[in-house]
């Protein structure tokens, strides 16, 4: 038997798909009979399921009852036999004046609102990231306590401070020779490539350097971290997917709620988006995070000259309208992109 179903087969796994997600029901093929405009007889359409069945596209939740989509289902038909409904006329005009309109500071909670009366989901949009953080300067100032305050400069205006343990006491005078060394070899690089410049000289060139040259090296260690702090992401309408199928569940619900405010494997899923091209949806297991089995993400990132600033996107169940769903990501990330990318 072939992996794939013919096109008679595809033809009806279409519609028992858009009934499904319509009411919700195991469909039935008299069901089918009915609505697939095939001139097929309920005991052809029992077969052609049975198959489809074998197949794993659907299964049968009861004996004797319809058949509903399986996750196998839901992404054959996303991938293969989903007609887009990208919105139009007013719809359309008003992604684009909601988001036109916004002020800039409230753009990223304005794209999750719009996200979530739109799709009567959950949405989520990532705050935009720094694509470029360069360092211009780094100095050192003496506290107390074998402490130092390190500035860094970056990009044009930006300044971060930092509290660095040290070994030994230091005078001004060597922490400002220590920071004219330090932006003399990494200023104008970029943030993510000075740590990895750090490390390696500190290995490589150790034994030739000054003592005041490691101490520096070493306290840069500490100001330019291991790995930046993640970015967060703003949430709209998470009240939606309550008494939704699939998570009316009152405990898994808040299991799902306290995942969205920790954040951290909601962003380790939207990662996967981050550089991926246009719309990505997770159906279900898919996701590869348990909380989310009942659930499907769709999800875009949206760029401003060719760089990826965010994602946003949507969760709710899998039994979701994702003919409109999927073009209003994708609506919503360009327009987000150009309005960010118009305020800048």
């Amino acid at each position: 038997m072939p992996e794939l179903p013919n096109e008679r087969a595809q033809h009806l796994l279409k519609v028992l798909v858009q009934r499904y997600i319509k009411e919700g029901q195991p469909v039935g093929s008299r069901t089918l009979a009915r609505d697939s405009g095939l001139d097929l007889s309920p005991a052809t359409i029992r077969n052609v399921l049975s198959d489809l069945e074998e197949l794993g596209f659907v299964k049968a939740p009861h004996t004797s009852a319809g058949r509903v989509p399986t996750i196998k289902g839901y992404r054959f038909f996303v991938d293969t036999l989903v007609k887009l409904r990208p919105p139009q006329g007013d719809e359309l005009k008003l992604v684009q004046e909601v988001l036109r309109s916004a002020e800039p500071q409230a753009l990223v909670q304005t794209a999750s609102n719009l996200l979530s009366s739109m799709t009567q989901l959950a949405g989520l949009v990532t705050l935009p990231r720094r694509v470029h953080t360069a360092l211009r300067q780094i100095e050192f100032l003496p506290l107390s306590d074998r402490r130092v305050l390190a500035i860094l400069v970056l990009n044009d205006r930006d300044v971060q401070n930092r509290i660095l343990h040290v070994h030994r006491d230091f005078t001004a005078d060597e922490l400002q020779r220590a920071g004219n060394y330090l932006t003399e070899q990494f200023g104008g690089r970029e943030l993510d490539k000075v740590r990895e410049s750090v490390l390696a000289e500190l290995r490589q060139t150790r034994a030739s350097m000054n003592d005041l040259m490691v101490d520096a090296i070493e306290m840069a260690q500490q100001a330019f971290p291991e790995q930046e702090p993640e970015g967060a992401f703003v949430m709209a309408g998470e009240t939606n997917l309550m008494g939704l199928e699939g998570l009316a569940d009152m405990d898994k619900l808040k299991r799902l709620f306290t995942a969205f405010s920790e954040q951290r494997d909601i962003l380790h899923l939207l990662d996967q988006s981050l550089h991926a091209p246009g719309v990505q949806i997770f159906i279900g297991q898919e996701s590869g995070y348990q909380l989310l089995d009942e659930c499907s993400v769709v999800a875009a990132p949206y760029l401003t000259d060719d760089d990826t600033m965010g994602v946003l996107g949507v969760i709710g169940p899998t039994r979701m309208a994702y003919e409109r769903v999927i073009p209003i990501v994708d609506l919503t990330a360009k327009q987000l992109a150009s309005a960010l990318k118009s305020k800048n």
